[in-house]
């Protein structure tokens, strides 16, 4: 399934050929340059195509959601960005947002409305979830994931800036295998390291890295599989694996990719 080419239409197409998308995927920055990220980006794109969702993404005229320059305190650059892709969804008349990122989801579906780009926006456990609870997305065999035991991190600006907790754990409930929380999750949970812009910027003193401490609470766990639901969180707790030279004994995998896995799309 690697090989297979994935055709995906974009938006403009898709009206042009007098078809309207039932949802738009946010792609992001991260998922659409970021070599590990782009492999979630494609786990989220097979996943639709085998439910049968009508989507599409802007291609082209997407641009970054301004989230990093606004978290770094650049508020007009934020603003001209968001304008920017406000004209654009708002021209395409666009109802309805997929991310796979929660900086982005967090940003088009809290920032975006002040500006006047009013969107329903879910993330993309949110989707799974969906597509779980309607019939539509059935796990036939996920015996692959038998006796592995899962830990999640919570990323921040999925779960203690809006709450979305159950979403990605109802996902991970569909495999085969045992789901170990770690001792601060959900409401308590610790940021990888990478929020607020972080990820752009050096460390600074300190005695250790966040993203080392959020990691050596995941191995707590004893997991087989570390999964997140962001890809800031993912090149953060697969650093800190690479860290504590762990690589050979867990993975880390975004949720998409374990579903896809799953259900052998990938």
């Amino acid at each position: 399934m690697e090989n297979t080419p994935i055709q995906v239409p974009t938006v403009a197409e898709m009206i042009s050929r007098g078809e309207t998308p039932e949802i738009l995927f946010w792609v992001g920055c991260a998922g659409s340059f970021d070599d590990r990220a782009r492999k979630i980006t494609k786990a989220i794109v097979r996943i639709l195509h085998k439910c049968e969702v009508k989507f599409a993404v802007l291609g082209a005229e997407e641009s970054c959601t301004g989230d990093p320059a606004k978290r770094a305190g650049n508020e007009f650059l934020f603003q001209m960005q968001a304008m920017q892709n406000i004209q654009v969804l708002n021209g395409y008349e666009v109802k309805r947002i997929v991310t796979g990122c929660p900086h982005c989801f967090n940003t088009l579906k809290n920032e975006y409305p002040e500006l006047g780009g009013n969107y329903e926006v879910i993330h993309h456990t949110q989707l799974l979830q969906e597509l779980i609870d309607s019939g539509k997305l059935r796990i036939e065999d996920s015996s692959a994931f038998k006796g592995k035991r899962i830990t999640f991190h919570d990323p921040c600006y999925l779960g203690r800036a809006n709450d979305v907790y159950e979403a990605p754990r109802s996902a991970l409930q569909q495999l085969d295998a045992e789901l170990v929380e770690m001792r601060k999750c959900k409401k308590n949970g610790l940021c990888c390291g990478a929020g607020g812009a972080q990820m752009f910027k050096e460390a600074e003193k300190g005695d250790k890295e966040v993203n080392v401490e959020r990691t050596e609470q995941a191995m707590e766990t004893k997991p087989n599989i570390i999964a997140t639901g962001c890809p800031f969180c993912n090149t953060m707790m697969t650093d800190g694996i690479k860290h504590l030279e762990k690589e050979s004994e867990v993975q880390v995998k975004d949720i998409a990719e374990l579903i896809a896995e799953a259900q052998d799309l990938l």
